[in-house]
């Protein structure tokens, strides 16, 4: 299929779902998306593609490998892409947030209940296997997307670079990915072989979508219109009636700021979050982040869904004329509406540009640099969180524009250092999945805390 300038939205399939019919697989599909995006995407590949046939493959992986190129989270993208091309733009609007909600209703349900419980020994002692667990999977996840980019010394080298950049010097993310764009634009010129090593794929129409008539600008400029005004909007209000100096202000600019730089899903921006709202803001403990990140992993819907869960304790300890429940709710809502509106603002403005952009050499390249320094980002993440999970004490030393964690030797917690070592295992050479690891060590944390308290 070829976008012409008159596209404005896709219409539905041929032989293509109702509405209804969609609605409710939308909504199964929430409640089945755990596995992180490897596993959401599988579960949206066999229902929309092998079992009903609602789009093709080709059509599917094009859409995928567009949504790649997005910031945000790409399930998530790409659930909102078929649900436009099925039903337009309030198909798209319906399978976006259907993938989304149940996971959110979850997170902030366990936000609350771990508010209110945590310094229980039990459930102290739940975290920290959890904790141990998720150390695992953060290292399994720069093997697999390293193992997907590092192909060769270019983006090794931006990869190791990234890592020092920001272990080392405490560079801010965005301006590692934007200087590896700029690397990878570059390198399009130079060596698009060894630069553009993630390329999109064909588009195969089998699935017999076909495109609606309009003006494209106008259609791009209402996007842009609208969804700016609904993204701000919470922030404005805040601003207004709070001041300046509302948690809630902080955390709708956060916020908004990761939704423009998490390429490369939600570990490639797990780094600079967690340091930004434990070190910066002071809305959360290190450890208390490494308690989102497990709860986040075992819930259905994207990874990125941690952020309503710092959103919901950073207002819940900073409430301002609020009650502190009140407060955790606001906080929480403020945080996914301006997390979630853009991804929809990215679909609904590009997907007519698509066919154009996809085969595009330079585009690829500057993907593929980007995804490359997520590696070392994530890298980063791994020793971040490695250190904060064994050690009770790091000390960050700085100085000459230098940074250095340094954990505190006689706060070894071996039962921790244990766990981690068990989760590795689990996961990487026995390959259990990540709630199995995440049961398996969260079990057995407990076990030890009714061991330890006995």
């Amino acid at each position: 299929m070829t976008i012409t300038e008159t596209e404005i939205d896709a219409a539905p399939a041929a032989a293509g779902p109702g509405f209804v019919e969609a609605f409710r697989v939308w909504l199964k599909i929430g409640f089945l998306s755990f596995g992180g995006p490897a596993g959401q995407i599988a579960l949206m590949h066999r229902t929309l593609v092998e079992e009903r046939r609602w789009v093709g493959e080709g059509r599917f992986l094009h859409a995928l490998n567009y949504c790649m190129l997005l910031p945000g989270p790409e399930a998530q993208q790409l659930a909102t892409y078929v649900g436009w091309l099925l039903h337009g733009t309030l198909g798209g609007l319906v399978a976006g947030t259907l993938f989304v909600l149940p996971g959110a209703c979850v997170i902030l349900a366990l936000s609350l209940l771990y508010t209110l419980f945590h310094d229980i020994a039990l459930i102290a002692a739940l975290f920290l296997g959890i904790k141990a667990a998720v150390l695992a999977v953060v290292i399994e996840a720069v093997g697999r997307i390293g193992k997907r980019v590092l192909r060769n010394r270019p983006m090794v080298a931006i990869a190791a670079g990234a890592f020092v950049a920001i272990f080392f010097f405490g560079v801010p993310f965005p301006l590692i990915v934007f200087s590896a764009a700029c690397l990878g634009l570059l390198g399009a010129r130079l060596a698009p072989g060894r630069f553009a090593v993630i390329r999109g794929h064909e588009v195969d129409d089998g699935d017999g979508a076909t495109a609606r008539g309009g003006s494209l600008w106008r259609r791009s400029l209402i996007v842009v219109i609208v969804g700016v005004v609904l993204w701000s909007a919470p922030i404005i209000a805040a601003w207004q009636w709070l001041g300046p100096d509302s948690v809630f202000v902080a955390e709708g600019l956060f916020f908004s700021k990761l939704a423009v730089v998490t390429f490369g899903g939600a570990y490639a921006v797990l780094a600079y979050m967690a340091q930004q709202a434990v070190e910066v803001h002071g809305w959360l403990a290190a450890g208390e982040m490494l308690d989102g990140l497990g709860l986040a992993e075992t819930t259905p819907g994207p990874l990125i869904l941690v952020t309503e869960f710092v959103g919901f304790l950073g207002a819940w300890r900073q409430p301002g004329p609020f009650q502190p429940l009140t407060a955790g709710l606001l906080g929480a809502g403020l945080t996914l509406w301006v997390t979630f509106v853009p991804c929809f603002i990215w679909i609904f403005l590009g997907a007519p540009y698509v066919e154009r952009l996809r085969q595009n050499l330079h585009l690829a390249a500057a993907l593929s640099a980007i995804t490359a320094a997520i590696v070392g980002v994530i890298l980063n993440l791994a020793l971040w969180f490695g250190l904060h999970v064994v050690f009770a004490e790091v000390t960050v030393f700085s100085g000459w524009g230098l940074q250095l964690y340094v954990p505190a030797p006689a706060s070894l917690d071996p039962v921790a250092a244990l766990l981690s070592a068990i989760a590795a295992v689990a996961l990487l050479y026995f390959h259990r999945g990540v709630a199995t690891t995440l049961a398996l060590c969260g079990g057995l944390g407990l076990a030890w805390g009714l061991v330890a308290g006995a």
